[in-house]
């Protein structure tokens, strides 16, 4: 997982290339674009799991929910937050690839105790909750198949856990990965759902915004699913446990946007699916219900389908969640901070993994309302997003921390305003909230 990255697709070329031409082959250009291909595929990594680790539970439960409670009303800011998420992760991996230190230490070093203090708080708050949501989320997928979560979450746990601290976690997040690839099945879903799609195309590229506190709350969940804190850290150390190189960083930036982008046009189709099958039902009140969106492409065998990819998915996040806030605790302490060492070597990272892992599974099997948690952990997110995206906006823009690799003036003003707007969502949910309390609005 160390290992260094050799991103030098022609560095062997014109050795390995036979005195005088050969008929049979390839041009030039084909293999300069086989090669660029296959050094995509080595290097994808941080970028596409943490984004695609969004696509969890919690992130299936809010972009169904989306789909029942508003058809196709989100689209538009969805598209927004696409665009957020691309920038944000780029950023991410541009502080990893070019300062070879993760974002909780460089927000310890550029940033007083306070402020950092500040920064691993909201993480570990926000996580908290997201590690309880992906245990509910696996025991919700047995469920599905008629086991018993309580037979099936500590299992999980202790298998999470050994796969991390044993070394054989890398194997095991490609095999979930795969797992999640089930979800491949809501764009056939989606098209198999026949939607409206002049309405589709309309909420694409017009802006749909309602006034009522339940379309602000589920638009914040959006926020907090898409473009979640841990992604930032775990994707910005993900690269430098990798030993990645400011060399390297058109691949690692690569790996971030397709992974970005992937994930959310998973995610708009989530919607547009579960639109089409029930929209304007409601709330979700339960998995099997947002598993209708697939009797298009399995019929009988929806709940199955549903449930393998859940689990991939859940088990996923279980792992990326606690191992970013591991992260980000252990550089903002200046301690060892890899995946790839010992209890003895770096007992403050394995240590948090270990406790976070734990209450997850503990919280995870007493009688909860699965869908609310699962939303509610997303709103959560939502609100701590904009702290978390300020101390990246404010590092990425410093020349004295990435020098020339530094945000150009019209990217800042870009991410800025993507900033600036993730923020203004929260505190409009924030204020209704507190103005609920006292019975106004």
């Amino acid at each position: 997982m160390t290992r260094d990255l050799d991103t030098r697709p022609d560095a062997d070329a014109s050795a390995a290339a036979p005195a005088g031409p050969r008929s049979s082959a390839p041009a030039p250009g084909r293999r300069r674009g086989f090669r660029r291909i296959a050094a995509v595929a080595m290097v994808a990594g941080p970028g596409l799991v943490a984004a695609n680790a969004g696509n969890d539970a919690a992130g299936i439960a809010t972009y169904a929910s989306a789909g029942s409670q508003f058809t196709y009303g989100t689209l538009f800011f969805m598209v927004l937050v696409t665009i957020a998420l691309v920038m944000v992760q780029e950023m991410a991996v541009r502080l990893g690839a070019h300062t070879g230190k993760g974002l909780g230490a460089l927000i310890r070093e550029q940033f007083s105790l306070r402020l950092t203090a500040l920064a691993v708080f909201c993480l570990l708050l926000a996580n908290t909750g997201l590690v309880v949501s992906e245990f509910a989320g696996i025991g919700a997928a047995f469920e599905l198949l008629g086991v018993p979560k309580w037979a099936v979450i500590p299992p999980a746990a202790v298998l999470l856990w050994s796969l991390v601290l044993f070394g054989s976690y890398k194997w095991a997040e490609r095999i979930f990965l795969v797992m999640s690839l089930a979800f491949f099945a809501y764009p056939v879903a989606m098209v198999m759902g026949h939607p409206d799609w002049g309405q589709v195309g309309e909420h694409l590229v017009i802006p749909h915004l309602e006034p009522s506190k339940d379309f602000i709350l589920l638009a914040v969940a959006l926020i907090g699913t898409t473009v979640s804190p841990y992604m930032q850290f775990y994707a910005a150390a993900g690269v430098v446990d990798r030993g990645a190189k400011p060399a390297d960083y058109k691949l690692i930036r690569a790996d971030a946007v397709l992974g970005a982008v992937f994930a959310c046009v998973i995610s708009l189709t989530i919607i547009i699916a579960t639109a089409s099958a029930i929209g304007g039902t409601g709330p979700l009140e339960s998995a099997a219900e947002a598993a209708e969106a697939l009797k298009p492409v399995a019929g009988h065998g929806a709940e199955l389908l549903f449930a393998f990819g859940l689990m991939g998915a859940s088990a996923l996040a279980g792992a990326v969640v606690p191992l970013s806030a591991s992260y980000a605790i252990g550089e903002a302490a200046g301690v060892e901070r890899s995946v790839s060492r010992s209890f003895r070597d770096a007992p403050l990272f394995l240590g948090l993994f270990t406790a976070q892992i734990a209450l997850g599974a503990i919280v995870a099997l007493t009688p909860v309302d699965l869908i609310q948690l699962l939303i509610g952990t997303q709103v959560l997110q939502g609100l701590i997003s904009p702290i978390v995206l300020v101390y990246l906006l404010v590092l990425t823009n410093r020349r004295s921390v990435l020098g020339d690799a530094a945000n150009s003036p019209r990217y800042r003003v870009v991410a800025t305003i993507a900033v600036v707007g993730v923020a203004l969502m929260s505190t409009i949910l924030l204020g209704q909230t507190i103005l609920g309390w006292f019975g106004i609005g």
